[in-house]
């Protein structure tokens, strides 16, 4: 792991020591679970966003073979 200092207001310090007090963790650990979740909610976000932009990249080409003809092709 590596070290890093962050500053929190006094507030935030206040309820950090209250949720991790409660979770029965240390505050750091609560921190880094907060981080994680940041993360992730980051990377699903990304993934739609990537996935919403690919959507019907290929619809309007008319370079493309007539994949239904090669589909049925390979069923019979």
């Amino acid at each position: 792991m590596i070290r890093t200092q962050i500053y929190l207001t006094d507030e935030q310090r206040e309820e950090l020591a209250v949720i991790a007090e409660h979770r029965g963790k240390k505050q750091s650990e609560v921190i880094r679970e907060a981080i994680d979740g940041l993360i992730d909610r980051a990377r699903r976000k990304r993934k739609k966003t990537a996935l919403r932009d690919a959507a019907g990249i290929w619809k309007n080409r008319d370079d493309l073979p007539d994949f239904r003809t090669m589909r049925s092709e390979w069923d019979r």
